[in-house]
């Protein structure tokens, strides 16, 4: 080895050296921000500040930041407040303890008592006597009921009963979604908030949405969410409550502290502030309660296999549509940046750089919310169901990925056999053909096992838009049950599965399309 060799060898180890020095020391100063960012968050970020007075240990209060007004993120300072936030707090400050707040999905709030991953939650949760044989709650500190919501020139419904047979849009694990299942014939659809419950009503894709009064009361008047009207108020009467762990120690603590503030007038204060009214006279414990609680619904292993199959079968479905379209697109994008067209190149390139450079979450919000919503404020009557639109967010994101692959995979090949197919006289469409296709698909075979892979489990986001695809099977299933580890541990074995055969399928492809040794 000559004495260059080793002066690069000596170079490299010395840049080696310096990179590891830096990376090391901007590790040390992201651990040091995080610290300092988590100390000063909790004194005045997403943990509510404790009062002077507080001298016990935090509480941490689960909540759903997306049902104003008792949730919802101040558009000022991004943080969560509401109603339930401003009660809380004022539940903490009597109690002498820091309320520390975690913004969790609503169909997790229960999961996460059961685990004691929080202290309490408070998030408009209806007292039921079914989820009181899984949590605790505290006394009530809100009275509600349900509400169905229409389109403006829609029909009215003004009971439960006229839904039958008709689009239920509804936020999954409420009162509101177990009422609506209970209606015979009905479609429902599922979404982790009402605000995109009444967003499905709103363009189009069901004919009613079932939720809380108070809740559809702000969207309606107060969000100025136009085109949607009440058909139908308060077709029960509903208490929110507390919930906390079952036999919590602090359960007695939020009863005494919420007693007080309403002796004290604080409640009704905190009251007016958000529904400019006097609050209603409030029963120390919720009616339901003395009623007998039946059975929650059991673990039922045939019924948990067949969900789980039609979920499976729909996220096969979506994954194989997806991909075949996705490697169409792929391909046309790949073989348009061989062609001598800069402007193409700068058009597939823009396309490519925007699905690549945006998550597909916001890309499905995109074409299944925004569009229609965007058309039909210009005027222009356009709904979208949601497969097509899964399979186009999914399709399309899919296809700016592969793009690169298979561009890659096609530069990969030698210029001699181009420089070959050229010779023999091949036109560039067979040149494509017959001697670089076959051998770049070889080549780019296993990143395009990984990215159907990939794919499989990328399909669960298409849940947002209320698809009954394999994870939305396993939630709607826990909302019931609430045995939330054995039934995601049931989907997580079901995409093992079907990940692993299309491992094992791609790889005997791999075998069958090799150059004999």
């Amino acid at each position: 080895m000559g004495r260059r060799s080793w002066a690069s060898i000596e170079r490299f180890g010395r840049w080696r050296r310096a990179f590891v020095v830096v990376l090391t020391g901007l590790l040390a100063a992201g651990l040091l921000s995080g610290l300092l960012g988590g100390w000063i968050s909790g004194l005045g970020g997403w943990a509510l500040a404790a009062p002077r007075t507080a001298t016990g240990a935090a509480w941490k209060v689960g909540t759903d930041p997306t049902f104003p007004p008792f949730e919802l993120r101040d558009s000022s300072n991004g943080q969560v407040t509401g109603f339930d936030l401003d009660l809380i707090k004022a539940i903490g400050q009597e109690a002498g303890h820091p309320i520390q707040v975690v913004p969790m999905p609503f169909d997790g709030i229960i999961p996460a008592l059961q685990a004691n991953s929080i202290n309490a939650a408070i998030s408009a949760i209806t007292i039921t006597a079914q989820r009181a044989r899984s949590i605790d709650f505290s006394r009530p500190y809100f009275k509600a009921g349900q509400a169905i919501v229409v389109r403006v020139k829609g029909p009215s419904y003004t009971s439960l009963e006229q839904l039958k047979g008709r689009r239920i849009a509804v936020q999954i694990g409420t009162t509101g979604a177990i009422a609506a299942a209970r209606v015979p014939g009905a479609q429902v659809s599922s979404f982790d908030s009402t605000p995109l419950a009444l967003q499905e009503l709103a363009n189009g894709n069901a004919d009613a949405v079932v939720s809380d009064v108070p809740a559809i009361l702000y969207a309606v008047q107060q969000a100025n969410l136009t085109g949607l009207r009440i058909s139908g108020e308060n077709l029960s009467t509903e208490y929110y409550g507390i919930a906390l762990p079952t036999r919590s120690p602090i359960t007695a603590q939020i009863d005494a502290a919420l007693v007080s503030l309403m002796e004290s007038g604080q409640y009704a204060e905190i009251y007016r502030r958000w529904f400019d009214a006097e609050p209603p006279t409030l029963p120390p414990s919720a009616p339901v309660l003395k009623e007998k609680a039946s059975a929650l619904a059991g673990l039922n292993v045939q019924t948990l296999a067949q969900n789980l199959l039609k979920g499976a079968g729909i996220t096969l479905l979506l994954t194989v549509l997806a991909f075949s379209f996705g490697l169409i697109g792929g391909t046309a994008l790949a073989m348009v940046l061989q062609a001598p067209w800069p402007l193409a190149h700068r058009l597939c390139r823009l396309n490519i750089d925007f699905f690549r450079g945006t998550p597909m979450l916001v890309q499905l919000f995109l074409i299944y919310f925004g569009l229609p919503a965007l058309l039909q404020n210009l005027e222009i009557g356009f709904t979208i169901d949601r497969l097509p639109a899964a399979v186009t967010a999914l399709s399309l994101n899919v296809a700016a990925y592969l793009a690169e692959t298979l561009r890659s995979g096609i530069e990969s090949i030698d210029r001699g056999q181009w420089e070959a197919a050229d010779a023999l006289g091949f036109s560039p469409l067979e040149r494509m053909r017959f001697v670089i296709a076959p051998q770049a698909i070889r080549r780019v075979l296993p990143p395009l096992a990984n990215e159907f892979i990939t794919l499989i489990k990328d399909t669960s986001l298409a849940a947002v838009i209320g698809f009954d695809e394999l994870f939305r099977q396993g939630q709607l299933m826990v909302a019931t049950t609430y045995r939330a580890f054995d039934i995601y541990i049931a989907v997580a074995l079901v995409y093992l599965v079907m990940t692993t055969s299309a491992s094992v399928i791609f790889k005997q492809l791999e075998r069958r399309l090799s150059l004999p040794a």
